[in-house]
């Protein structure tokens, strides 16, 4: 399983999780929630207590991948899979153009 914590401006956001099972699980933090219920990460994933699943990355995470010369070059130098998108996601978005960054969990590193 792994896992990082998703930071909106200079905020914990949330949670994303791959679990062993293949699957993604996002979870806003309860905190979060509290302080922040109108500051959600993306529009289809709207601030709430319950968590998001699906079966793959989700689209808007899939999307500050890189992509092209810049995902050949990423995956090269971290020998990242292409196709490992949870470990692209970890190690490329941990300083994002715009207010949504990555990073992974402690146990990840």
């Amino acid at each position: 399983m792994r896992q990082g914590k998703v930071f909106y401006k200079a905020c914990l956001a949330g949670v994303i999780t791959e679990t062993n099972d293949g699957e993604y699980v996002f979870q806003y933090d309860k905190q979060y929630v509290e302080d922040h219920p109108n500051d959600f990460i993306t529009f289809t994933m709207p601030v709430r207590n319950m968590p998001y699943t699906e079966k793959r990355l989700f689209p808007f995470f899939e999307g500050l991948i890189p992509e092209g010369w810049l995902l050949d070059i990423a995956s090269e130098n971290w020998r990242i899979n292409k196709n490992d998108r949870m470990g692209l996601l970890l190690a490329c978005c941990q300083d994002c153009i715009g207010a949504v960054s990555v990073k992974p969990c402690q146990s990840d590193r």
